[in-house]
Formats: structure tokens, C-alpha cells, sequence
């Protein structure tokens, strides 16, 4: 397989590409969450997904602002992380029948969601920072704080979901 990056020659088109990735993989958040929020049974649970899904609907927004700063259109490029990562979620929410385990499986998999909006995140303000999109690079660091928030209110459930998941057998 040969891939062909040419358009990926200096550090600000990568920034603008993984800006278009970001977007593609928060704007596939919006469409998923609200199902997942109407699957998930624990009152805290849909609690924190849908705050979360307030904050992406935010960050989706400042992409988009960024995006028409950076490039001058707020383009997206398909994410094919999250596209997957979405759709193991809805496998496994589809197959368990248990809600508990279902809360179980939520958390599990929107966990690996959170951890790649994390990195990606990381990546983005680094860049920013780097090539002196100062202004950017304090949005994204806003960002990052709110998918690390996110991350560790699943974990606090994390513990409690797979004990009852565990019980409910």
C-alpha cells in the first residue's frame, strides 16, 4: 500500500488536516450520543453524556471558527477512528439486554472515545502552540479539560457499572 501525504508538508497544513479529523470526529459524537444517552439506565451516566454532548456542540463550533480562520472554510475530514469506535459502541449496546450491562458497555466504550478526543486534543494544541496560533492553542487546551473532565466522571462510574454488570449475571 502506498500512501501519499504530499499535501502534508509542513507543520500548519498537518494542524489544519487534524483539525478537519477533530471536527469530523466531534460532529459524529453530536449524531451518536443522543442514542446512547435514551440506551444508558443510570440517571448519572446520562448525566455526564449529556453534558458531554453540550461541551461537543460547543467544540464542534470553535473547530469550525479555527477552521475558517486556518484554511477559510470549515471542512471536515471523514474520521474513520471514531466512525469505528462509534459502531463497536452500537454493537454492544444493541447486544446487551441486561441495562446494567449495557451501562457497562457504555462506559467501556465511550472510555476509548474519550481517550482518543484526549489525544487528539493533546496533538492540536501542541501544534497550535508551535506555530503561533496562540489563541487556538488556549481553545483546544479548553477543550482538552473538558474530554479530561468527561474521562474521569466514566471512570468514577466505570468501578460501579461493572459490579452491578457482574451482579446482573
Amino acid at each position: 500500500m502506498r500512501f501519499h501525504f504530499a499535501h502534508l508538508d509542513n507543520l500548519r497544513n498537518l494542524y489544519v488536516d487534524q483539525i478537519q479529523h477533530l471536527l469530523s470526529a466531534e460532529t459524529q459524537i453530536i449524531e451518536a450520543l443522543p442514542d446512547v444517552v435514551e440506551a444508558a439506565d443510570d440517571p448519572e451516566l446520562k448525566r455526564v453524556l449529556r453534558d458531554h454532548l453540550q461541551e461537543t456542540r460547543e467544540q464542534v463550533s470553535q473547530l469550525e471558527d479555527i477552521l475558517d480562520h486556518t484554511a477559510g472554510q470549515p471542512e471536515s475530514k471523514q474520521s474513520k477512528v471514531l466512525a469505528a469506535l462509534i459502531g463497536e459502541s452500537e454493537d454492544l449496546i444493541a447486544d446487551a439486554k441486561n441495562e446494567r450491562v449495557r451501562d457497562a458497555a457504555i462506559i467501556t466504550t465511550w472510555l476509548r472515545i474519550e481517550r482518543y478526543e484526549i489525544t487528539a486534543y493533546e496533538a492540536v494544541r501542541d501544534f497550535a502552540e508551535i506555530i503561533g496560533e496562540t489563541s487556538h492553542a488556549n481553545l483546544h487546551e479548553h477543550s482538552l479539560q473538558e474530554e479530561k473532565k468527561t474521562d474521569a466522571a466514566l471512570t468514577n462510574l466505570w468501578i460501579a457499572a461493572n459490579t452491578m454488570a457482574d451482579r446482573a449475571a
